[in-house]
């Protein structure tokens, strides 16, 4: 292994993207069908298991509809953010946005520039908390499944997620070394394609199963609980569920920085997104109203894993082995970012630093592959997360409880707050014009939302947790 501080060997992220030239030079080569595809990885995952449980709380009628609300709210932000990538034109502008806080701080300051910093590195190291505990969830449902298949469903086949979870951040430490978005297309398209197939297998097993009962269960009213109390807990941790399982406006920004123009990297974005939410909202739609027909009151809060299904079991094995692989992609999907706010910090604070700034060659033997660039401070930080979000993910292992809190403490500032008032600077929106008025009054309402979403998380996991 030898060192090369030659400016080519420089990971991309480590680039002086505050030099103009510098970053008209760097090539960008998304398209609408990678930026799909990032958008598709980043938003159907851990969410979309969910679902069924979620619409089985609020029953046939504001099930859906919340679904369909949430959709139109995602979609709304998106073509927000989307607009503000290039600056003071967002078609021409010459000042490029690339992530969510480059866009904040040029809209609203230094001081929003920071809190909004902390709910975006908290959304996005909690999503990868969440994808740990989703795909230690799935690897153990996939040797509950062939217990049950050799020992009937009477038997007691309990493991625990423990080893799958240290497995799962084994896998991570190693794709934690791809170092941007922009080396990882090839990853989100095959982590799509995995969303699209378990997605599809779980809503082919509801209707089965609906088929099989000769009937579809459930009620207006949803599941019943012993007392008013704990019925709102249980429709508000839904909520929460249903709001983590659509935003993606942590990586939106990242996302369209990776694409080539012309045309305009804001239409592209947006008919990416428009286009991603549409095939998701299917997806969400047919997911969750067919598990919720085929168990009724008795709905799992993972469809998959919480096995309402027990055959055919090789594919419920071959979907949660998707699940598996399109969260490997999905996981890099929301660190990337931290991965690029850190150690752009670092290269800022020590730039004469070789442990910060050189890359090493290392060729692998036998294996007919260009030599691997590492680099010190990207090996050492990214590992280091990856163990961090593994062991927190290891002390909180409650799938609907985690996804509820999550969901609700960043859908308003992040989905909502940030996006609307940066429109109103960028448009020139006046205090309480029709459209200032209109869009306040959906903020407040949106924030309502998530306040008693996130009550209703938070209790369910410390009910959990001391159950």
């Amino acid at each position: 292994m030898g060192s090369d501080q030659s400016e080519d060997h420089h990971s991309p992220l480590m680039r002086d993207f505050g030099d103009p030239q510098e970053d008209e030079l760097f090539k960008r080569t998304g398209t609408i069908w990678t930026a799909i595809a990032h958008v598709i990885t980043g938003v159907i995952g851990a969410g979309v298991l969910s679902l069924a449980w979620s619409t089985a709380q609020l029953g046939w009628v504001a099930g859906p509809v919340a679904m369909l609300v949430f959709a139109g709210i995602t979609v709304l932000s998106a073509n927000l953010l989307c607009d503000c990538y290039r600056s003071p034109d967002p078609e021409y502008g010459f000042t490029r946005c690339r992530s969510y806080t480059e866009a904040v701080k040029l809209h609203l300051g230094e001081k929003n520039k920071r809190i909004c910093s902390v709910f975006l590195q908290e959304s996005l190291c909690g999503g990868a908390i969440a994808y740990v505990i989703t795909a230690a969830a799935s690897m153990r449902a996939i040797q509950k499944s062939n217990c049950y298949h050799k020992e009937g469903e009477e038997a007691a086949c309990e493991y625990k997620d423990t080893t799958y979870m240290l497995v799962f951040g084994g896998v991570q430490i190693l794709a934690s070394q791809i170092p941007d978005f922009h080396n990882m297309a090839w990853l989100s398209i095959v982590a799509a394609i995995m969303s699209f197939s378990y997605s599809s297998i779980g809503l082919a097993l509801g209707a089965a199963k609906v088929i099989e009962n000769g009937k579809v269960k459930g009620s207006i009213g949803g599941v019943p609980a012993d007392n008013l109390a704990a019925k709102l807990w249980l429709v508000f941790q839904a909520l929460g569920d249903i709001a983590f399982a659509y935003p993606y406006s942590a990586i939106l920004l990242e996302i369209q920085d990776t694409l080539k123009s012309p045309p305009p990297e804001n239409q592209i974005m947006k008919k990416a997104s428009a286009a991603a939410i549409f095939i998701t909202t299917f997806l969400y739609l047919s997911c969750g109203c067919f598990g919720y027909a085929a168990f009724g009151s008795d709905t799992p809060g993972n469809l998959l894993t919480g096995f309402g299904f027990y055959e055919p079991y090789w594919l419920v094995d071959f979907a949660n082995a998707c699940i598996v692989l399109h969260l490997i992609g999905g996981y890099q999907v929301y660190s990337q970012p931290v991965f690029a706010f850190v150690e752009g910090w670092l290269v800022g604070k020590f730039p004469n630093s070789g442990f910060v700034n050189n890359c090493h060659s290392l060729k692998l033997p036998f294996l007919p592959v260009p030599a691997f660039q590492l680099n010190p401070l990207r090996l050492c930080f990214r590992s280091g997360y990856v163990v961090s979000t593994t062991a927190i993910a290891m002390l909180f292992p409650y799938f609907n409880q985690v996804l509820g809190v999550l969901g609700a403490l960043n859908f308003w500032p992040l989905t909502i707050y940030f996006p609307v008032e940066m429109y109103f600077l960028q448009k020139k929106i006046g205090a309480w014009t029709p459209k200032w008025i209109l869009l306040k009054s959906f903020t407040i309402a949106c924030l309502l939302v998530s306040i008693v979403a996130l009550i209703g998380s938070i209790q369910g996991v410390i009910s959990a947790k001391f159950s």
